[in-house]
């Protein structure tokens, strides 16, 4: 490991909470391959923890075992100081974990309101949809998060743009009583207007008092929005550091050169430094 801060060190962030969501050693093997190995990670109340490596550095992976998607090999997950077993995504929802994936998971068909309330739509006292209820709910949460640029929650996703629909897929995440929000490049693929707005609305959930967590190549967003960035290298988490304190050239030397606990394939290699 680095000699950068610890996850359970760094607090300057979230008003010098303790985490909500805290790992403490854990790895994930995929048979032979071991995607990820002895990671510790920590997001406070208020704090925008990003999360950057190469391709293949395990990101992917390690907020999958966070969301229940792929269960830990070893080590320890906790949640609000409390050691937790997250067997599935409803494991992972009950303890109000949300992710958004790069791919948004909008069914495009379907209106900002369906989609808002898809797999947990509201019933009324009469067993019929409570649209009224719903919509109301939908419209509170946008305002809430400043979302400005949709004109009607009742127009279908497909005729809204990038910027938009990344709006509406993180409304969803922040309207079931989340306290821990993961965004998978929020920011890929959109243009200017777009990436500013998103990043915006990423800033506004930390300030209401969200753990975020946001997953970006994009060190340029990562400036912009993030407190503190845990870099990871080959499965590894190699430093943390505060936004502040740091530079992107010194991101991207951890990112391309850190120093690693384990040579990946040996098995009883001690520390090298590459």
């Amino acid at each position: 490991m680095s000699t950068a801060a610890s996850p359970s060190d760094s607090r300057e962030s979230g008003g010098g909470a303790a985490p909500v969501l805290e790992l403490k050693g854990v790895s994930k093997s995929f048979g032979a391959v071991q995607a990820l190995y002895q990671v510790d990670f920590a997001v406070a109340p208020g704090q925008v923890m990003a999360l950057v490596g190469d391709n293949g550095a395990g990101k992917s992976t390690l907020i999958k075992c966070i969301a229940g998607i792929h269960p830990i090999s070893d080590g320890q997950i906790f949640f609000e100081g409390q050691p937790v077993d997250i067997h599935g995504p409803k494991d992972a929802a009950k303890l109000g974990i949300e992710v958004v994936y790069q791919d948004l998971a909008l069914a495009d068909n379907l209106d900002v309101v369906q989609n808002m309330f898809l797999g947990r739509e509201e019933v009324s006292s009469l067993r019929r949809l409570d649209e009224t209820g719903m919509e109301k709910k939908a419209t509170d949460t946008l305002a809430s998060l400043s979302v400005t640029t949709i004109r009607s929650v009742r127009q279908t996703v497909a005729g809204l743009s990038g910027g938009q629909r990344q709006s509406v897929a993180v409304a969803k995440a922040v309207m079931w009583n989340s306290k821990v929000v993961i965004l998978d490049e929020p920011t890929a693929a959109l243009g200017v207007a777009q990436t500013r707005q998103v990043l915006d609305l990423v800033r506004r959930l930390g300030q209401q008092g969200l753990a975020v967590v946001i997953v970006s190549h994009n060190l340029h967003d990562v400036f912009e929005v993030a407190d503190h960035v845990t870099v990871l290298r080959l499965g590894q988490n190699v430093a943390e550091y505060r936004v502040a304190d740091v530079t992107q050239t010194q991101i991207v030397e951890a990112i391309t050169a850190g120093t690693l606990s384990k040579v990946p394939g040996q098995a009883d290699a001690e520390v090298v430094t590459a």
